[in-house]
């Protein structure tokens, strides 16, 4: 998917619960290889609309912070725990995760600390595992969701992506950049191209609505390049070179 404003993030993604490109069989699936057990507690940044927490919660008995910059996101995470009976046991917090992780993070205050599919909290890989380690727990783990490379794609593949081949690795680089941050790599669930379409392009329909809906809204035009742009780069060159998956890892 093509970079975005905020804005539209939560119009592409307004039919999402999961806002990553993983089926409710495999977000239960990493709970299961997760070992969450009752009592722990979950920091999960960005967030989205919560279902990663609340779905666990209700499942594992534990306890969770979602931290995101979304206040609408926020709004269906809410009503989400609420529906799934859990709002005593995770809540929410506004606001930029990297920065939480900077300012505001209980040191030491989480068996889990996840972040799917936001890396750009951190600037990047590294960066954002050298924010996440200090709220863990002795014994804890670490949730991160990050693209790799399949196969090497095209030059002319990155101006369709929007980033550069450097932003991520191979499997293989991805676990000497987990190597150097000091970390190991103990499990992994994997998106697969059935939940990579699910999640792309699902969102084509949403934005196609909001374009029927909105013919004169001022960025009506930019919607309608990034919906463009995100079809061909998923046709032409994310199916075949992209990969997702979240990694398991402790120190």
């Amino acid at each position: 998917m093509p970079c975005m404003s905020l804005r539209f993030h939560e119009i592409a993604e307004g039919d999402h619960r999961i806002l990553n490109p993983f089926t409710d069989e495999k977000l239960d699936l990493l709970g299961e290889v997760s070992r969450l057990r009752p009592g722990m507690r979950l920091l999960d940044l960005a967030c989205g609309k919560g279902e990663l927490l609340g779905r666990w919660a209700a499942r594992y008995d534990i306890e969770g912070l979602g931290v995101d910059i979304s206040h609408v996101f926020l709004g269906a995470a809410e009503s989400r725990i609420a529906e799934l009976g859990v709002a005593a046991k995770v809540r929410f917090e506004q606001g930029d995760a990297g920065e939480y992780l900077r300012t505001s993070a209980e040191p030491a205050g989480f068996d889990v600390v996840s972040c799917i599919g936001a890396t750009w909290i951190g600037g990047g890989l590294a960066g954002t595992l050298a924010l996440m380690l200090p709220a863990l727990r002795p014994g804890g783990i670490l949730l991160v969701g990050e693209p790799y490379w399949i196969s090497e794609p095209p030059p002319e593949a990155f101006e369709a992506f929007g980033f550069g081949r450097e932003e991520f690795g191979t499997l293989g680089e991805t676990l000497g950049r987990f190597e150097s941050s000091g970390v190991e790599l103990i499990e992994m669930v994997m998106a697969d191209p059935d939940s990579w379409d699910r999640y792309v392009a699902s969102q084509w329909w949403t934005m196609s609505d909001w374009l029927a809906a909105n013919p004169g809204d001022p960025e009506a035009a930019e919607m309608r390049g990034i919906i463009d742009r995100a079809r061909r780069s998923h046709l032409l060159y994310g199916r075949q070179h992209l990969g997702w998956g979240v990694f398991v890892l402790r120190p």
